[in-house]
């Protein structure tokens, strides 16, 4: 075989290599971002597409079993609308009552939410300390402590 050949189809090779991994990267990235509401509404519309929605952990609806690796649980939008979701995977470590759960996967034509990745966040993290709270005094006293450490 001529060394032009060889070179030819090593890059052919090569690009083919890199198309097919763009092609099976790309649903993951090229997701839709919906409401638990939108979900239920408009389930059909979303069938097979990678689709995130988050909402509130349901108190007592985790059904995890650790010998098949399987959790099913619900999650519940402000307005009460839930859904119903399914994960073949790991249990998250903070996974328990009053943290919001972000899903990310498809619907399934039974409506239940089959998640290829499941997020958790501490709601009270992510919230602000009311302004009128702020201490200035003990700030300044803190930092002068940690100053004086040194």
């Amino acid at each position: 075989m001529k060394k032009n050949t060889k070179v030819f189809l090593g890059s052919s090779a090569l690009l083919l290599s890199i198309l097919i991994l763009l092609i099976t990267a790309t649903p993951a990235s090229s997701g839709s971002e919906i409401s638990i509401l939108e979900a239920k509404v408009n389930g059909a519309q979303y069938e097979g597409r990678y689709v995130t929605t988050e909402g509130f952990l349901q108190a007592g609806s985790v059904d995890w079993r650790a010998d098949e690796i399987e959790l099913r649980f619900t999650i519940e939008d402000e307005e009460g609308n839930t859904l119903d979701v399914f994960h073949h995977g790991v249990r998250p470590d903070n996974f328990s009552d009053e943290v919001i759960v972000i899903v990310h996967g498809y619907l399934q034509e039974d409506g239940v939410f089959e998640a290829e990745r499941v997020q958790t966040r501490c709601p009270s993290v992510y919230e602000a300390e009311d302004p009128e709270n702020y201490d200035a005094d003990f700030h300044r006293e803190l930092l002068r402590e940690g100053n004086n450490e040194d």
